[in-house]
């Protein structure tokens, strides 16, 4: 009771305390605010990406199962009859189910329109743990060849399409073609991976090519482990179900194994080593913070002294003092914590703004309870922190000198405790900028990478085909070949063509493929990255030509099937040799005469930060595809069109040239390929953006600090000015003096952060890959950012170092 007593006492005292400082409270509090909200930002971030749990009933015991490529060292999805049998092996798990991500369009009821969807296996929702919020999952008998077309939909559609998820139960929408029937309608607030699926099917009664083939790799299987099953055990359960599959089909499954790991690392992916990267940075902005109040403190503190003094001459202890300035630095940072709070529900709108679409689980960030809780422990730890030193050095006070002195001046040892602080911020604004530098550079670098095509001019989008367009191959190569020929038509387009993906779309369709003899499993046969394309897809995305020819409108089902390799599998498989004329086998597909050699494209990303994934490319004409091999890639096929004109100028002329082939068919997917080669930047791009606005705080922050603590030094030695200019030191030498001091704390920051940074670029984990054409200790990129902290510095310096040299030596001398 007493000590609540006595700590309200304080908070009082406290609060009067900073009332009659109001300058000294608000740059604190404002400083700290600064650092606190965005702290608070970065940890709304990861605390929503990476921290809070799946919203999923017991999300722990949820994994994701795929195959495991041993010849690649890499995992990679799965087959549908692959999954059938770790279904009905597998004892390790309460349930299993599958999913493959494919979009369908929607043409009644209502206007056409594209929806991103999902195929799944019965029991999908319930495996995950998640209740549908009107209706039901769908049946055995509807997940099967032949089965009731059935269909979930999300909340989103029931609600534009059908007015409310009651409404929508039990109508029918047809889907690429097809009539479905509406059996359940998923929550408003449910989502799955990055992308919202709007359309669910039954994976079952899909394609029955890609049901039927273990040799496609399609689909990813999620299970509920049992309880007191680990992950280990189940792995090694599957591992023997594959072994067993391996035996009974070793000329596609030999060399495969099973890969399991817990789904919310499958879904947050290598991103959480980047936000907790960030989490760190912004750290150093609240330490320079910290510093930069801790410093106001010492000031404050200095002018307190004659008020400590007698304090402690009229019977108060040290302990109590102590109690007294935490007690206000604490009430400093809780303060600058309320307002840190409100800047960090700003900084998260901007934070947003500049994270890449691809960003998984965005929608769980917010400001929410433990962001709250995490903002108090903050603000509780720093007032603690910036406060306890101060704290120390104000209970420190020689009650005689401060007495006789009135409170004016300080010690040596304030002081010496100042400087360091200022040294201190240096050195972690240097860390900070030049993280920021680095990325920067590293970006540029990115820019100036050939990918292998020319991104300018290019839009590409996709197009649903209507029912009647797709019954057969014939049929649907026409309608492409038909829409092709108007929109080449339209004025002010230089080029056209289709194909079933575009370089850095984030899209796979690789597959094997061999020379001479097949080898004895499709799994440990070297893999490349098909494009089905038409046959001016090459020349409209400018990819160079270095032998042989491209392919032609000949190329079709009636001639010899041809293919056009990059140079990557010329180089791989042919060394010094002409690889034109030369035959290759496809699989599914057959031999093939190889007519042309390319420019390797970099499909992935610009950086080459996915190594196992950069093959070897082929191209082949969509003309020439097998029919049954059709509908498999009708849904991706894109459409590549060259134009100088911008999107809105050129996009009406393409729906008419579209709706006049295929009757008011969705467009869809629109993209720049200079927006895909940008968007290739994201995973660099955010990080970038956030440190190089760290930076700017920081520099910001620590050139405020330096130029308080010359201010200070400049007001304590005006006495000393004075006697210095009358024996003959002039304005010039006063100035730079000043100049000069600051300039050594500056040069000792530099110096400190220089080896801070250099080691941190180097340990820290999750940096050092997302650099690209710049090493993490990068001479040139030091030198630039010391030059820039030791500007700042002096520039910080000057007015101080101007004041004093402006100082009447006569006024001076009278300065007490």
């Amino acid at each position: 009771m007493q000590l609540a007593l006595e700590s309200l006492r304080d908070i009082r005292y406290g609060l009067r305390s900073l009332r009659r400082s109001p300058g000294f409270a608000v740059a604190a509090i404002l400083t700290l605010a600064l650092g606190i909200g965005a702290n608070t930002a970065i940890f709304s971030v990861l605390h929503g990406v990476v921290l809070s749990p799946l919203p999923y009933r017991q999300p722990d015991r949820l994994v994701v199962v795929t195959l495991f490529s041993r010849s690649l060292n890499y995992p990679i999805a799965t087959s549908y009859p692959d999954f059938l049998d770790w279904q009905r092996s597998a004892r390790s798990f309460e349930e299993m189910s599958a999913w493959v991500t494919r979009g369908f369009d929607l043409t009644s009821p209502g206007e056409p329109e594209h929806f991103a969807g999902k195929e799944i296996s019965a029991g999908f929702f319930h495996t995950l743990g998640a209740k549908l919020a009107a209706g039901r999952e769908f049946t055995a008998e509807e997940d099967r060849h032949g089965g009731t077309l059935s269909a979930i939909v999300s909340d989103r559609l029931a609600s534009r399409r059908f007015s409310n998820s009651a409404a929508a139960l039990g109508k029918t929408i047809t889907l690429s073609g097809s009539d479905y029937t509406i059996v359940g309608v998923l929550p408003a607030d449910f989502r799955f991976e990055n992308e919202q699926a709007d359309v669910y099917t039954p994976i079952g009664n899909g394609n029955p090519t890609v049901r039927t083939d273990r040799s496609i790799h399609s689909a990813v299987a999620v299970a509920r482990l049992r309880p007191g099953i680990t992950l280990a055990q189940a792995h090694a359960e599957l591992d023997s179900i594959q072994e067993q599959i391996d035996r009974l089909y070793p000329a596609i499954s030999r060399g495969l194994g099973a890969w399991t790991e817990p789904l919310k690392q499958y879904l947050v992916g290598e991103v959480s080593g980047t936000l907790l990267l960030l989490l760190g940075a912004v750290s150093l902005v609240l330490l320079i913070a910290c510093a930069n109040v801790a410093n106001l403190t010492l000031v404050r503190g200095a002018a307190r002294a004659r008020e400590f003094a007698l304090r402690l001459a009229l019977g108060a202890g040290r302990s109590q003092v102590i109690r007294q300035l935490i007690t206000e630095s604490v009430l400093l940072s809780l303060l600058g914590g309320a307002l840190g709070i409100a800047i960090a529900r700003w900084g998260l709108i901007a934070v947003l703004a500049v994270a890449p679409a691809s960003l998984p689980r965005a929608e769980n960030i917010a400001v929410s309870g433990p962001v709250l809780w995490f903002a108090l422990a903050v603000s509780a730890a720093v007032g603690i922190a910036f406060g306890f030193w101060p704290a120390l050095k104000g209970s420190n006070t020689d009650l005689q000198s401060a007495l006789k002195e009135g409170g004016r001046g300080s010690t040596p040892g304030r002081d010496r405790t100042q400087r360091i602080l200022v040294v201190a911020q240096m050195a972690l604004a240097l860390v900070l900028l030049a993280g920021a530098s680095l990325l920067f550079r590293t970006i540029q670098n990115l820019w100036a990478v050939n990918p292998g095509f020319d991104a300018r001019n290019v839009i590409t989008f996709q197009v649903g085909l209507s029912a009647s367009a797709v019954e057969t191959g014939p049929k649907t190569r026409a309608a492409y070949q038909q829409l092709m020929d108007r929109l080449r038509q339209i004025p002010g387009v230089e080029a056209a063509d289709i194909a079933c993906l575009v370089p850095l779309s984030q899209q796979d369709n690789s597959g094997p493929f061999w020379f001479g003899q097949r080898p004895a499993s499709l799994a440990e046969a070297p893999r490349a990255l098909y494009y089905w394309t038409g046959p001016e897809y090459i020349k409209t995305m400018r990819i160079p030509l270095l032998r042989g020819r491209y392919l032609a409108p000949a190329d079709t089902l009636q001639s010899q099937p041809v293919v056009v390799i990059d140079s990557l599998m010329a180089a791989q498989y042919f060394g010094g040799r002409d690889p034109v004329g030369q035959t290759i086998t496809v699989h599914q597909w057959g031999e093939a005469r190889i007519v042309g050699v390319v420019q390797h494209v970099r499909h992935w990303t610009l950086d080459n930060g996915m190594p196992l994934f950069d093959k070897p490319q082929i191209y082949a004409s969509f003309y020439q595809l097998l029919d049954k091999w059709v509908p498999a890639f009708r849904p991706d096929m894109r459409v590549a069109l060259r134009t100088p004109l911008n999107d809105a100028a050129v996009l009406p002329a393409i729906k008419n040239a579209v709706y006049g082939v295929i009757d008011n068919e969705p467009v869809y997917n629109i993209r720049s390929m200079t927006e895909l080669v940008a968007g290739s930047m994201s995973r660099q791009r955010l990080p970038m953006i956030l440190l190089m606005t760290f930076a700017a705080l920081a520099l910001l922050l620590a050139a405020v600090g330096i130029y308080g603590v010359i201010s200070y030094l400049m007001a304590r030695r005006v006495h000393e000015i004075g006697i210095r200019m009358a024996l003959g030191a002039t304005k010039r030498d006063v100035f730079a003096m000043l100049l000069g001091q600051g300039l050594k704390l500056a040069l000792a920051g530099v110096i400190i952060g220089a080896l801070a940074t250099a080691v941190l670029t180097r340990v820290v984990a999750g940096f050092s890959h997302l650099l690209f054409g710049v090493s993490a200790g990068d001479p040139l990129t030091f030198a630039a950012v010391s030059l820039c902290l030791i500007a700042a510095s002096l520039l910080a310096c000057y007015l101080p170092a101007r004041r004093a040299a402006d100082l009447d030596p006569m006024a001076a001398l009278r300065h007490e």
